[in-house]
């Protein structure tokens, strides 16, 4: 490894933190954790960047790094340089967006994640629909059917807490089995209201995350495995500690010290997080543990588990009708009132959920894209590389690999 381009990568490296801060004091809610130098954040708040300033500098660093002779270099030093490049080159998307610049919601995805979504038509979400028609009883519209079928399996209020901590504690356990995890992990759960998301993981830093939970609307008995996977183990806090324990404290690398929400890093990050919900707990493994522990702690009829996976698993199906929703909206070719319709048509939530998601339209725009599409390009990647569901032992190794490198969506594919 050449010593002239580590001191290239960690002075361009220190550069992009500073311009993701900096950006940050224009947009609330663009860094999305930073645990790095407080001397950073004190320069930063001094300095005030302009968005003009913030571009310049950007652009100039993008410079450097493509002139930089990387064909010597190891595969993580290559990694390292294509996203500092790769982040550089979204940060400067999202500047243009503050400073007025229109995207269509495809060309934002690929100016903000590095990717092109998928498009898919009416008719694509029309026969899942149809499908699901079929397995539902009662009467009335397929969502009405539905939603009457998901009533018995909604997590009471008071019940809400253990149900989540008994997922959590699975879960980790599980995941500890396969990842070295620092010795002080720890996380904290909230339970709040108003907010445009079901969960969230604010990440602060030496191992330690809080997890919130939205309680606005009813949350389902499978949020609770889902939440406490992709919020905390294998996801999001699992994921932020490894880049923090090894890309930050281990390898020195301070670009690992700041999450930019709107960047690359966040299909990888949604992606994983969603994929790791089959990892640690796949198929069988999910419906045995529920039946044993969640459905009972719930108040749930245990032998109902499997039916109720039978619909949820169909329904996931339907889980790109969400960006079909927010391509319309963003791109205005459909009114709010009109994508919140077409949820409830084809994403089958109740008309409280798709207008909820409607605001997280508003305030992430093609954010969206990074769970579906994250998910399954997480996926394939590991797939390909031997991690395949009769090989648990090899998805948990090229898992880790992933979640712990500065591995970006282009490099998924």
């Amino acid at each position: 490894m050449s010593q002239d381009i580590t001191i290239t990568l960690n002075r361009i490296a220190e550069t992009y933190v500073k311009l993701v801060l900096s950006l940050g004091q224009h947009d609330d809610s663009y860094v999305d954790s930073f645990y790095g130098p407080v001397k950073f954040l004190q320069e930063v708040k001094k300095e005030q960047k302009s968005l003009s300033d913030i571009r310049l500098m950007g652009q100039r660093a993008i410079a450097e790094l493509n002139d930089l002779n990387m064909s010597s270099e190891t595969e993580i030093i290559q990694l390292r340089q294509q996203y500092l490049k790769t982040q550089l080159t979204s940060l400067l998307a999202r500047v243009d967006m503050l400073t007025g610049k229109k995207f269509s919601f495809d060309e934002e995805a690929k100016a903000l994640y590095d990717v092109i979504p998928p498009s898919f038509t009416e008719s694509h979400f029309q026969k899942i629909v149809a499908e699901m028609d079929t397995l539902l009883s009662g009467k009335g519209s397929v969502n009405e059917k539905y939603n009457q079928f998901k009533k018995e399996f909604i997590i009471p209020k008071d019940k809400l807490d253990q149900v989540f901590k008994s997922a959590i504690t699975e879960c980790r356990n599980r995941t500890k089995e396969h990842i070295d995890l620092p010795d002080n992990e720890n996380f904290t759960i909230e339970y709040l209201n108003d907010k445009p998301w079901s969960g969230y993981n604010w990440y602060k830093g030496d191992s330690f995350s809080l997890i919130q939970m939205n309680t606005d609307l009813p949350i389902y008995i499978d949020r609770a495995v889902d939440l406490a996977a992709h919020e905390g183990y294998p996801g999001h806090h699992v994921y932020n500690s490894l880049l923090e324990s090894i890309l930050y404290k281990k390898y020195g690398w301070v670009e690992a010290s700041v999450y930019a929400l709107f960047s690359p890093q966040s299909l990888i990050a949604e992606g994983t997080a969603n994929f790791g919900i089959d990892v640690v707990l796949p198929g069988k493994d999910r419906i045995e543990f529920e039946k044993k522990i969640l459905f009972p702690i719930a108040g749930m009829d245990s032998n109902k588990a499997e039916r109720y996976y039978q619909i949820h698993e169909l329904f996931l199906k339907l889980g790109y009708a969400g960006n079909e929703a927010a391509r319309g909206y963003l791109n205005g070719t459909m009114t709010r009132d009109e994508a919140a319709a077409w949820l409830v048509k084809y994403a089958l939530m109740s008309p409280d959920r798709a207008q909820q998601r409607t605001r997280f339209f508003d305030t992430y725009r093609s954010y969206v894209i990074n769970y579906n599409l994250g998910q399954d390009l997480v996926k394939q990647y590991i797939e390909k590389r031997g991690g395949t569901p009769d090989k648990p032992q090899q998805r948990w190794e090229e898992f880790k690999k992933l979640i712990s490198s500065p591995r970006l969506p282009s490099g998924l594919m």
